[in-house]
């Protein structure tokens, strides 16, 4: 007899996205995206990276040779088919609440000679996770290639989401503590069509790029309602790409409705991570 459910297989799904995020901290959606579709995702990403390169301010460097670019959404002709994706969604409403809020949209770009960064995670823990035991904000990313061992591939620490940093450095652990890191440490392969989920708050650091490839990583932050990484950011659209939108999309957006793109003055910078990890 067939006892599953709909519902049930619904609240199974959430029981394995909880545990997957409260545990270890990262989850992924193996391919969540056609080949053709993440082709044309890269392709948007190299238009305006080389025109994020050319503006005063337009990058932010996380280390050598390796770029984070904050972007307006309406310039990637798959904004909404990314953050209208039903895993996406599903992951969001279940760790944040119904009441979600996308409050960035960007991409990273480890060149050829980018080098270790130092373990680190990308915000301090805030107040709801140290003492609250609660996680209130996600990081989703895209591989627009097939991650090779070569081209400096994201390591991530499992369940240090929960480690309290609050006796020294809030970011970044001290070298004395890289041991517990090591003995966790996982390598992040993904290849083209896979997404993924994770707490920015995990322990993580990528790699050496000792390739000739880039590796551009497409980045979506979403916060519950209680969270504050809307401050570190400007999402921007116009108020024709808004008024487009379903509004089970516009609902979501932390954005400011503009009549022009204003540039994206990068916020986000993260000091510790401009020179390679210490040998």
């Amino acid at each position: 007899m067939k006892i599953t459910t709909s519902l049930q297989a619904e609240q199974a799904d959430v029981a394995a996205i909880m545990g997957g995020i409260y545990g270890d901290g990262i989850i992924a959606c193996k391919g969540a995206f056609k080949p053709e579709w993440v082709r044309q995702l890269g392709e948007d990403i190299a238009v305006l990276f080389e025109q994020a390169r050319r503006q005063p301010g337009g990058t932010l460097e996380r280390g050598p040779n390796r770029y984070y670019v904050e972007i307006h959404p309406e310039r990637l002709r798959g904004f909404t088919d990314i953050i209208t994706h039903p895993w996406l969604v599903q992951v969001c409403r279940a760790v944040l609440g119904p009441d979600y809020k996308i409050v960035e949209a960007g991409f990273d770009v480890p060149g050829p000679g980018a080098m270790k960064q130092p373990w680190h995670r990308d915000f301090p823990s805030p107040p709801e996770t140290l003492i609250g035991r609660r996680l209130n904000s996600l990081a989703f990313n895209i591989t627009t290639v097939d991650v090779t061992e070569d081209m400096g591939p994201l390591e991530i620490a499992p369940g240090t989401q929960w480690d309290d940093l609050s006796g020294g450095n809030l970011m970044f652990p001290a070298p004395e503590l890289y041991d517990r890191y090591e003995a966790r440490c996982q390598r992040k392969m993904p290849v083209v069509g896979d997404l993924s989920a994770r707490s920015a708050l995990t322990i993580h650091r990528g790699t050496a790029n000792v390739s000739n490839k880039s590796r551009p990583m497409f980045v979506l932050g979403v916060d519950a309602p209680d969270a504050r990484n809307a401050d570190k950011h400007d999402l921007q659209v116009t108020a024709g790409y808004y008024t487009s939108l379903p509004e089970k999309v516009r609902r979501h957006l932390a954005c400011r409705v503009v009549t022009t793109l204003e540039p994206v003055e990068q916020a986000h910078a993260i000091e510790g991570l401009l020179t390679g990890a210490p040998d």
